[in-house]
């Protein structure tokens, strides 16, 4: 989706004070020692008992004042998350509805995985182009996994979670950067990677079972398609993932080399740079790994919280392009990119 008057006003992020580190994660029994030694991952946040929503509420209200835009100026509220938020059956977005924006906003929650921040993006782009006068829309995502069904340090090949909160605030006319293009597709193929051999129903979190893409990925491999059908439908993610690049660079009217900084997902160091960088023909050091190497892979907020980092620790600047790229359960594959106009004034 090529977009030609979308901007970002704020951007912010609540990450928890505590870090755990791998050694410590090692040293407990947490993390195996091998899998620290080959994705030299540094640690991870943790909430502990600090809720999702309460994570999304910090980190809407700094984006929001950091734009300079007043509850009343939104007219979309999106709340993207990976796991359970709170009560079966309980929107979480209606918490920042009561707390922050108001119940005349629209609001929804999007299930779409570690992609969940791409998709709210294009919807948020369609809707503010829907109608003349729609001014704003507020982009959440969330997440906390330290829950007793979940295992932070084996949730999945290659990375271990983080809890920690993202947002953005996109605007019509004005912002700090521009929204340049946003693109998305599925690889239907792989839809089996994600969820395994489990079985369908009753679902896993009624009965206790923990979840585990690691798990997942292993009986994909093993009991649900022969090793060449595996091997194929890998291939087509990748595949996926360079066509979905070349498209998003594309209808930004750029080349990969112009591109200042990439935030893949918060993944192991080999996985980054084999999946991401390599494909690019760009060197690591403007990838955003160093620094999600020491949160972990927070859900949807990934490519957001690095956005932040970037700005406030000066890596952005006005003319710089920057690349967001991440896959989701289905498999989803998205990419967007964003120009930096102006370093924002809380910079």
């Amino acid at each position: 989706m090529r977009l030609t008057d979308t901007y970002i006003g704020g951007v912010g992020t609540f990450l928890p004070r505590t870090v755990v580190s791998v050694e410590k994660a090692v040293a407990k029994g947490w993390y195996p020692a091998e899998e620290a030694e080959l994705h030299n991952l540094a640690g991870a946040v943790v909430a502990g008992d600090v809720p999702a929503p309460e994570m999304a509420l910090h980190a809407a209200r700094s984006a929001l004042k950091r734009s300079g835009r007043a509850p009343g100026d939104l007219d979309l509220l999106l709340y993207a998350s990976t796991w359970h938020q709170g009560p079966d059956g309980w929107p979480p977005h209606s918490y920042l509805q009561r707390h922050l924006v108001g119940g005349d906003v629209l609001a929804t929650e999007i299930r779409q995985g570690c992609n969940g921040m791409f998709i709210a993006l294009e919807l948020a782009a369609g809707h503010l182009d829907a109608a003349p006068g729609r001014q704003a829309a507020l982009l959440v995502a969330a997440d906390n996994y330290g829950t007793p069904l979940m295992d932070r340090w084996r949730m999945g090949p290659g990375y271990i979670g983080g809890d920690a909160a993202g947002a953005l605030v996109l605007t019509k006319g004005t912002g700090f950067a521009r929204l340049m293009s946003v693109c998305t597709t599925t690889v239907t193929e792989a839809e089996e990677l994600h969820r395994g051999s489990e079985p369908l129903f009753p679902p896993g979190v009624t009965v206790g079972r923990r979840m585990s893409f690691a798990a997942r990925n292993e009986q994909f491999r093993q009991q649900v398609m022969s090793r060449g059908e595996a091997t194929a439908a890998l291939f087509k993610i990748q595949r996926a993932l360079m066509e979905v690049v070349e498209r998003t660079l594309a209808e930004s009217g750029i080349e990969a080399g112009d591109l200042t900084r990439v935030a893949f997902m918060n993944y192991s160091e080999e996985i980054v740079e084999q999946r991401c960088m390599a494909m690019l023909d760009l060197p690591m050091s403007r990838s955003t790994w160093d620094y999600g190497r020491t949160i972990g892979h927070c859900g949807a907020g990934d490519q957001v919280l690095s956005l932040d980092h970037l700005l406030t620790t000066g890596r952005l600047g006005p003319g710089d392009h920057m690349l967001m790229l991440g896959t989701g359960p289905g498999v989803t594959v998205s990419s967007a990119v964003i120009k930096i106009i102006d370093n924002p004034q809380w910079v």
